[in-house]
């Protein structure tokens, strides 16, 4: 739905006191989102931030919160005793729901946006939340407040205060390129989705915090309380109940399978994973690969773990960086002494050159062989594959020729690694170091594999793909031919919308039984998880804690701040931090704030737009 902009900010209705006495609604100020000339005064604007300053005050009826992403207004109508416009508005996606409700009678009312209906008042209201979120509407609002409670000693100033919130609000709302732009949908005819009773009794918009007023019908004004997850699954219900195969480990596997922490409340994505796993087994088509996706601190690599303790598996990992290469996953053969001949001069001498290049690595090796690389691969298969074979196949893809560059690369290894245990008079041996990847799917293990996005050649993943198909194999560099599992659980995690961070190769993706896109926790499990880690007592502090990180995650969504994380991790520090100092203003500063960004403009505008707004800085007395 496109935003009607002419039924947000109806410039023809009669401006309200004080400003119906101004000749011209147009004022030489500019909001720094505007073109720089002037700004015009708005109805709708100036109705709704006297709501707010009234409700602040105490001088008026309504209210104006926030739940999560969403924000509600109670809007006392003056055409009525008894008559309030109630909104609820979504961040997110900028829709709109709002009725006129008669409160002595109970009737509800739709609430038409447009010329000839209702002039928006009661929805800037539940917009300006938001609109406070900007510096500049932001200090203009607290200016205008000022003034407004001093009686307008200094109207020219309350009009300019005035005028730059009007043009803010226009700017950002209208402009969905500004970098502050707010989201906001209204069509043509200017019909909004109508609040009902049965949302009223459900309780499903009573706001978690109040920035103004006090709630009559949304809710009571007061601490939100903390309710424990209706869906919590009790460890004894899931820790090993979703076996695969009748298995006896020994107690080396017993001592890899991990134990769940007392704390830990089991995501729902995991049980679907361990269900699918177990609901499958013996099946022509299992399922044993699974990507966990979401930002940092959502407790994906947790979730890989508690799979593991579902399925009663023991658990290894593997943790990806930029220089990851298919030997990293495979495994490498070393030379137990450098001092040694091959019993071929060529071997020798590529032996030597390898040691110079830094060892026997995949890439050195097919380096040294000439061989294409990844890149290649990727950007033209077909001439790779030519290169390779002397043979054309139009249809030749990447998969095909990294599995004709490592068996090559694998051989050259392997003749190396012979010759020497064949020839070698003085005893010089190599040996084959295997990785925590291979024991797994070679023992049936499950195997997580952590932040493949970071590898910097996308093809690395792509020469496993054989191990990630159901009867995969791959050929080790001594040879050995390895079979996976059936067992073998493959778990990847990683990051999203983070710097250093990549697209997953589309043939690894298919590999995938399912794909599930982790977020945070909601306020009740967050909040009730940090006070199992942490001890701390005090639920409604803890809900404002969780609120803030909430906030803090949207806010960094919103303005693309992708250099730092947030969420479980950093709540849990930032209330141990707190109980430490006693300050919470000051601890959120070195915990989720300066985790969050090492911009330093940024870490101030969080300050500013998430935590003042609930966690004020204390106020320290002045010394003599």
């Amino acid at each position: 739905m496109a935003t009607y902009i002419n039924n947000i900010f109806n410039f023809g209705r009669p401006l309200p006191a004080p400003f119906d006495t101004i000749a011209n609604k147009k004022i030489k100020v500019s909001s720094k989102y505007g073109d720089g000339t002037s700004s015009t005064l708005c109805a709708t604007v100036i109705k709704a931030v006297h709501a707010v300053c009234h409700c602040m005050s105490g001088s008026g009826e309504g209210a104006v919160g926030v739940i999560d992403h969403r924000t509600v207004a109670e809007y006392k109508s003056s055409v009525s005793a008894d008559a309030y416009h109630l909104v609820v508005y979504d961040s997110n996606s900028g829709s709109i729901m709002a009725t006129v409700y008669d409160k002595n009678v109970e009737t509800f009312e739709n609430y038409i946006l447009n010329n000839s209906g209702r002039d928006g008042a009661a929805v800037m209201m539940a917009i300006i939340p938001l609109l406070m979120k900007d510096d500049e509407f932001r200090e203009n609002f607290e200016a205008y407040q000022d003034e407004m409670n001093g009686g307008y000693a200094d109207m020219d100033k309350a009009t300019e205060y005035m005028a730059f919130m009007c043009d803010n609000a226009y700017r950002r709302i209208k402009d969905d390129s500004c970098a502050a732009h707010v989201k906001v949908n209204v069509d043509k005819a200017g019909n909004l989705m109508r609040v009902s009773q049965a949302h009223l009794d459900s309780g499903s918009f009573a706001p978690t915090s109040v920035l103004a007023g006090e709630f009559t019908i949304f809710a009571k004004t007061g601490p939100a309380p903390i309710y424990s997850s209706a869906t919590v699954i009790e460890h004894t219900d899931f820790v090993g109940r979703y076996g695969l195969n009748k298995r006896i480990l020994n107690s080396q596997e017993v001592s890899l399978v991990p134990h769940l922490p007392e704390w830990y409340i089991i995501p729902k994505e995991v049980v679907d994973i361990c269900k699918h796993a177990q609901a499958t087994t013996g099946k022509s088509m299992q399922m044993r690969n699974f990507l966990l996706r979401g930002p940092a601190g959502t407790g994906k690599t947790m979730g890989a773990k508690a799979i593991a303790a579902g399925l009663n598996l023991p658990y290894m990992k593997y943790t990806c960086s930029a220089n990851t290469e298919i030997f990293d996953f495979v495994g490498m053969i070393f030379p137990d002494s450098e001092n040694s001949t091959t019993g071929n001069a060529q071997l020798d001498a590529e032996r030597e050159a390898l040691m110079q290049m830094g060892g026997i690595t995949y890439a050195n090796v097919s380096k040294l062989m000439k061989l294409p690389d990844l890149d290649d691969m990727d950007y033209d298969p077909a001439g790779v594959y030519m290169a390779l074979t002397g043979v054309e196949n139009a249809a030749a893809t990447s998969q095909d020729c990294i599995g004709i560059v490592l068996d090559r690369v694998t051989e050259k290894v392997r003749e190396l690694s012979k010759t020497v245990e064949n020839q070698n008079s003085n005893g010089q041996t190599y040996r084959y170091v295997e990785t925590d990847f291979i024991k797994a799917l070679k023992h049936g293990y499950v195997i997580e594999i952590q932040e493949p996005s970071t590898i910097v050649q996308p093809g690395v993943l792509v020469g496993l793909n054989s191990l990630l198909e159901q009867s995969g194999s791959i050929t080790l560099p001594t040879g050995e031919v390895i079979q996976r599992h059936p067992d073998a659980v493959v778990v990847v995690t990683t990051n999203i919308s983070y710097e250093g961070c990549r697209g997953m190769n589309q043939s690894v993706l298919d590999r995938m039984s399912l794909v599930r896109d982790v977020e945070l926790p909601t306020p009740e499990v967050m909040a009730q998880r940090a006070m199992s880690v942490t001890g701390a007592t005090d639920e409604y502090q803890v809900s404002q804690m969780v609120q803030v990180v909430n906030d803090l995650a949207e806010y960094c969504r919103k303005n693309s701040i992708t250099d730092g994380s947030y969420g479980m991790r950093s709540l849990i520090d930032w209330i141990i931090s707190a109980e430490i100092t006693g300050d919470i203003y000051e601890s959120a500063k070195y915990t989720i704030i300066s985790k969050a960004t090492a911009d330093e403009f940024d870490r101030e505008a969080l300050i500013s737009a998430v935590l003042e707004p609930i966690f004020s800085p204390k106020r320290h007395r002045a010394t003599a």
